[in-house]
């Protein structure tokens, strides 16, 4: 099976430090939608797995956070592309869950009920805990820029090894060009 799975914010739409509270407030990063088809057309799965602690810090609730969803799930049928499945983390930091990254919960969670191993699977963040969740299930971290990127590589640690691209885009080119293993 091929794989991969995807951050949402900082990864597929801008970045907030309030959040994404809304549908209107969810922008999608220019090229990331294009390249989530491209990755459909070339029958790779791809999952997202993201953070949403708006929901613990009572921002926004679940029903919201579906609506966000859908919007983004709209946006992306309509270039030709598919998200097979959402996995959230609806808790705080503090709340002691095994699923909010940089814990592994969610990917193992992936890896469960995708009947798949990891070790082979691209997990693309754009925050040093993406990456941090992403070894730790043994999956293949990858960096983009956008995001809160650049804040991750200015700050320098846990990123031996990892390669790193400018947006979801220029990886896609990469693993399109290299096959679902490659690298940079």
């Amino acid at each position: 099976m091929r794989l991969v799975i995807l951050d949402r914010d900082g990864v597929i739409n801008e970045d907030s430090d309030d959040y994404i509270k809304t549908p209107e407030e969810w922008r999608p990063i220019p090229g990331s939608l294009e390249a989530i088809a491209r990755l459909t057309h070339a029958g790779i799965q791809v999952v997202v797995a993201t953070n949403q602690s708006g929901i613990a810090r009572g921002l926004f609730n679940v029903d919201m956070l579906g609506r966000i969803h859908n919007r983004m799930l709209d946006e992306i049928h309509h270039r030709g592309g598919e998200i097979e499945a959402i996995f959230f983390c609806p808790h705080g930091p503090r709340d002691g869950c095994t699923c909010r990254k940089p814990l592994p919960g969610l990917l193992y969670d992936i890896a469960a009920r995708f009947k798949t191993s990891l070790s082979s699977t691209f997990a693309v963040g754009d925050t040093r805990r993406d990456l941090e969740a992403a070894r730790a299930a043994q999956a293949l971290p990858v960096l983009v820029r956008t995001g809160k990127g650049m804040r991750t590589i200015a700050d320098g640690k846990g990123l031996a090894g990892v390669p790193v691209y400018d947006d979801l885009a220029a990886f896609t080119d990469a693993v399109l060009s290299h096959g679902v293993s490659g690298g940079a």
